[in-house]
C-alpha cells in the first residue's frame, strides 16, 4: 500500500489502494472500519475520499475504468494498421479486466451505481470499436463492412459479457471473452 500522507495525494493513494483491494476481493464484504484497517488509514481519511462506503465504491470503480481507458487507448494507438488497432484495443480491454476477481464482478453486478459505471464504460468501448472499424474501412485496410453493424454487434457482445451471459454460456471470464471477441472481429474484417 502507498505511503503518501497528506491532502489530495493521500486521497488519490487511498483510492488507488481501494481499487486494488476491490479488484482482488470485491467490495460488498467490507465495512468502512475494515477498509480503514486494511488500508492503514483512518475512517476520516476514507470520508475525505468519499462521503459513504457506497460513494467510495463508485469512486473506486470510476478510478479503475478511467485508468483502464487510458491504458487501452495507449495500446490501441500503437499498431500501424486498422486490424491491429482493433485487436490491440480489445486485447487491452481484456488485459485491463484480468485483475478483476469474480467477487468484484459479482459485487459490481449487484450494486446498481457501480454497475452503471461498468455499463457506461462498455458503451463507450463499443463506440470506440465502431470508430476504429469505420476508419479502417475508409482507409481500405479492412474489408468493406457496415461499421455501425459491427459496432452494434460488438456492443451486444460487450453487453452480454458485462451482464455475465457469456460467462454463464462459456465459462470464459470477462477478460478471456474480450480476447475471443478481438480474434473474431479482426478475422471477420480481414481483407481477403
Amino acid at each position: 500500500m502507498t505511503t503518501a500522507t497528506r491532502g489530495p495525494a493521500r486521497r488519490a493513494a487511498v483510492l488507488d489502494d481501494l481499487v486494488e483491494v476491490f479488484l482482488a476481493e470485491g467490495f460488498a464484504v467490507f465495512t468502512l472500519d475494515e477498509l480503514a484497517r486494511r488500508l492503514r488509514c483512518s475512517k476520516s481519511t476514507l470520508y475525505a475520499v468519499a462521503g459513504s462506503k457506497e460513494q467510495l465504491v463508485v469512486a473506486a470503480v470510476r478510478r479503475f475504468f478511467a485508468r483502464a481507458t487510458v491504458a487501452v487507448e495507449e495500446r490501441a494507438a500503437a499498431p500501424a494498421d486498422a486490424g491491429g488497432r482493433i485487436q490491440a484495443y480489445l486485447l487491452a480491454v481484456s488485459e485491463q479486466l484480468r485483475p478483476a476477481s469474480p467477487a468484484f464482478f459479482t459485487d459490481l453486478a449487484a450494486f446498481p451505481p457501480a454497475a452503471e459505471v461498468y455499463a457506461a464504460n462498455t458503451r463507450t468501448a463499443a463506440r470506440r470499436v465502431q470508430q476504429l472499424v469505420s476508419a479502417g474501412v475508409a482507409a481500405g485496410e479492412l474489408r468493406p463492412a457496415h461499421a455501425s453493424f459491427v459496432g452494434a454487434a460488438v456492443t451486444e457482445v460487450m453487453a452480454a459479457i458485462h451482464a455475465g451471459r457469456i460467462a454463464a454460456a462459456t465459462d470464459l471470464d470477462d477478460a478471456a471473452a474480450y480476447a475471443e471477441l478481438a480474434a473474431l472481429v479482426v478475422a471477420g474484417l480481414h481483407r481477403s
